[in-house]
């Protein structure tokens, strides 16, 4: 059947996370884009609902409990380095219950609250894409 974003384009969710102005980005490990700050999302599994995805995919990678998600929008990452091709829909969300961890560290090396002015480098393609999408007065 093959593999989804190596195959044939791969369908992702991605969750902008916001506390006090900052956003929660991870340090990916893994292709696409290692070695690039991230927001936290996966892939969306047969079946499932894509905002639900984007929940559980966060809740998997930080531990947090996410509350209400809204969208933001799609982004595309064409990868040529790394040989993958994924479509993503990108949502925000304020309401979360704990404190980030490092639950997969198999897959993230290290993750931080990070103002717009004081983004880590390189930002992943979807972190970007999040960032054209929010609202000045969302994030500064």
């Amino acid at each position: 059947m093959g593999t989804p974003g190596i195959d044939f384009p791969g369908l992702g969710v991605g969750l902008v996370i916001l506390r006090d102005r900052k956003i929660l980005l991870y340090k990916r490990m893994r292709a696409p884009e290692a070695g690039h700050w991230s927001i936290v999302g996966g892939k969306v599994d047969h079946m499932e609902p894509a905002e639900q995805a984007a929940r559980r995919e966060a809740e998997e990678e930080t531990g947090l409990s996410i509350g209400r998600v809204s969208l933001l929008g799609p982004a595309e990452l064409i990868s040529k380095a790394d040989e993958q091709h994924w479509i993503s829909l990108l949502y925000i969300a304020a309401e979360f219950d704990g404190e980030p961890k490092l639950t997969e560290p198999d897959k993230l090396s290290d993750f931080g609250w990070f103002s717009r002015s004081e983004l880590p480098r390189p930002l992943s393609a979807f972190a970007a894409a999040a960032m054209e999408r929010l609202k000045a007065d969302e994030l500064l």
